[in-house]
């Protein structure tokens, strides 16, 4: 079963966006998951085993990285076109 997740990170710090940068670099390394970013989200799309476990997995290194952050995901059972615009 495929699912498509949408996630956006919150560091809690005044230098926000390297930590941003760093979780998307992570998430691309899947290479079994689409990714497209936005500037307000990040949008992911796989086997639904696959992304829950790179969200638990990369979440994880993320707070042992960088410390207090913020993550706010939703999650559609399924596939959707991430290239969509309207």
């Amino acid at each position: 079963m495929k699912l498509t997740a949408e996630i956006s990170c919150y560091p809690l710090q005044d230098n926000y966006l390297d930590p941003i940068r760093w979780f998307i670099g992570r998430v691309d390394s899947y290479e079994n998951i689409e990714r497209k970013t936005n500037a307000m989200a990040t949008q992911v799309c796989g086997e639904y085993r696959e992304v829950m476990d790179m969200l638990a997995t990369e979440m994880e290194a993320a707070h042992e990285k960088w410390g207090k952050a913020v993550f706010v995901c939703k999650f559609i059972g399924g596939e959707l076109n991430l290239s969509h615009t309207e």
